[in-house]
């Protein structure tokens, strides 16, 4: 699956080390799925998900030999398990997580025992930093073990506890918030999240650094900014690019469609709805066929599922106006500012990150959340005044060049990394 935080991850770690830095970057529970070269290549899997499944489930698995855990190391395997049987939603998650999150005390233990021994083959780092707060279990023992500082990136797991069952996810929050003290540095991604997460994981404000997100800005173009000059001679294109799911709004998009071609103010407007799709996706977004082929719009929509990168950069290119109306709590929304380094403006609904985001590029507008009525009206205000459609869009990839790009993004942690060093020797 694709996952807008290794793509994150990947991003950072490829910019610190065009800056001369060494970084090791290691694979947790699964290969990466990823759309640029892959930073952890060469690096074994930790925490592989098989292991790490059985091990909740089996004492005797817990307790066995060490040829038994590698059986199923293969990366194939792990590849071929994943596209079947991966299991992320968070009601299904709430033992396993749990488990995690108590890191030496829980039942993957013997995991956290292995990574350790491989960073203790390789040259002692300065700092380690954590891809997000559910790897925060192992902080304690990697820290007594290797004595540096840890960092941890936020990066919207409030969604995910808070979808837990309701017999794990109180104690899950409590338990993650003990082992906060363990770290040394938090690093969430936009104001909005660092204020929530700080409140909830009662979080010292000396130690929470927001940083932005940023992306490789390497093959996005901003053709689209000419085409509106000229009043796009071509027929106009709402896009869609984040996993094709209902929690990211894609229902919401395509009912604002539906709105927008029964008024027909905007005259042979296109849909595509590009990103992610796994088999568990499968049948909302036929679902959404459906819908689509009953108001007979089926043909003026297209769907790009799992598209490498040349293919979504490609995709952005082709868009008008661009919104992923995603109903939770988005803590960022790389989405956001691929669309902005294409040069296409972006409709977003005003909660989470959004107002945020919108506010610091000046590249979208918001309207009120979850409501294909005001997405409607927002997108077909765009689409009617092509001379703010190419203002918003020459301001968002302004603001990506400056703000939201890798570059900024490793100069930024770069220096949040010494700081924390620096007081950790001190």
């Amino acid at each position: 699956m694709f996952c807008g935080n290794c793509f994150r991850d990947n991003a950072l770690v490829g910019a610190l080390r065009k800056k001369g830095h060494s970084v090791l970057m290691v694979p947790l529970y699964l290969p990466l799925t990823l759309d640029e070269a892959d930073q952890t290549e060469g690096t074994p899997i930790f925490f592989n998900g098989i292991n790490v499944y059985l091990e909740q489930k089996s004492t005797f698995f817990r307790e066995g030999p060490a040829w038994m855990h590698k059986l199923f190391a293969s990366p194939k395997l792990l590849k071929l398990v994943a596209g079947r049987a991966a299991k992320t939603r968070a009601a299904d998650l709430g033992e396993i997580t749990l488990s995690m999150i108590r890191g030496e005390e829980g039942n993957q233990a013997r995991e956290i025992e292995q990574l350790i021994a491989f960073f203790k083959t390789q040259p002692r780092p300065d700092i380690i930093c954590l891809s997000n707060a559910l790897l925060i279990g192992m902080a304690r023992r990697i820290k007594a073990e290797l004595g540096v500082p840890i960092a941890c990136v936020l990066q919207g797991e409030d969604s995910f506890l808070d979808g837990l069952p309701d017999s794990h996810r109180d104690l899950t929050w409590q338990t993650l918030a003990e082992r906060c003290r363990d770290v040394d540095l938090f690093i969430p991604p936009t104001r909005y999240f660092a204020e929530l997460m700080g409140k909830r994981l009662n979080l010292p404000p000396g130690r929470v650094r927001v940083i932005y997100n940023g992306i490789n800005l390497e093959g996005f173009e901003t053709i689209q900014n000419e085409k509106l000059k000229i009043k796009n001679e071509e027929p106009p294109v709402l896009g869609y690019f984040a996993r094709m799911c209902r929690e990211k709004g894609l229902d919401t998009l395509v009912e604002a469609f539906i709105i927008l071609k029964e008024r027909n103010r905007v005259k042979e407007l296109k849909l595509k709805v590009g990103g992610g799709c796994g088999p568990t996706d499968e049948p909302f977004v036929n679902t959404l066929r459906d819908r689509l082929r009953a108001k007979v719009f089926l043909n003026d929509v297209e769907f790009y599922p799992n598209v490498d990168r040349t293919e979504k950069q490609k995709f952005f290119r082709s868009l008008s106006v661009f919104s992923v109306p995603a109903l939770y709590g988005e803590a960022f929304g790389l989405y956001v500012i691929e669309a902005m380094a294409s040069g296409v403006p972006v409709v977003q609904p005003r909660h989470a990150a959004f107002p945020e985001i919108i506010e610091v590029s000046g590249g979208g507008v918001i309207c009120e959340p979850r409501n294909p009525k005001a997405l409607a009206d927002a997108i077909e205000q765009i689409l009617l005044s092509p001379e703010q459609a190419c203002a918003l869009g020459t301001a968002g990839r302004k603001a990506v060049e400056e703000r939201f790009n890798a570059e900024q993004m490793a100069t930024e942690t770069l220096q949040a990394f010494q700081e924390v060093t620096r007081q950790f020797k001190e």
